[in-house]
């Protein structure tokens, strides 16, 4: 009796096309710029980035754009150490929810310019850009964001964006 197949590798391609309209267009309109753009509930006053068009949790329709700061609090990451061939990062690297000064929704980015096992919640980062010249309508514009000499921010102070 043979062994039972435990896994199949198959070759798989998804093409796709991707056009943004709305709150997304006008975030990347900003990013092209060197901009950050949020969108704040007028219900909650809570400010997400990118910004969506309606309040997770209010469920009204938001249309206030701030400006948030490229500089925020790591909430939550995860230190990666297993390798993709999709993506060309040294391992182990660091995904992170970044919570931007400004903004109340995480936003997910790289950390870098620090060994993973550095990484710690609370610590605070800022943006890291592509070369100016580089910048087009595209969030590949903030390459990472890399540790801010300042103090970690007390979890009790970022604990609501878990």
């Amino acid at each position: 009796m043979s062994e039972p197949v435990k896994s199949i590798t198959t070759p798989a391609r998804c093409d796709y096309t991707f056009t943004v309209s709305g709150k997304a267009a006008r975030f990347l309109e900003e990013i092209k710029q060197g901009r950050i753009l949020g969108v704040r509930c007028s219900n909650c006053h809570k400010v997400y980035v990118p910004g969506k068009g309606t309040c997770a949790m209010c469920g009204i329709e938001m249309n206030d754009e701030v400006f948030v700061k490229d500089t925020g609090t790591v909430t939550t990451y995860c230190v990666v150490r297993v390798p993709s061939e999709n993506i060309e990062l040294e391992l182990p690297y660091v995904a992170a929810h970044i919570v931007l000064d400004g903004a109340d929704i995480p936003f997910f980015a790289l950390v870098q310019e620090i060994p993973a096992d550095d990484v710690r919640m609370g610590m605070r980062v800022q943006a890291v850009w592509a070369p100016k010249e580089e910048w087009d309508i595209t969030l590949g514009n903030i390459r990472y964001f890399k540790p801010l000499d300042e103090p970690d921010v007390p979890f009790d102070d970022f604990k609501e964006h878990l």
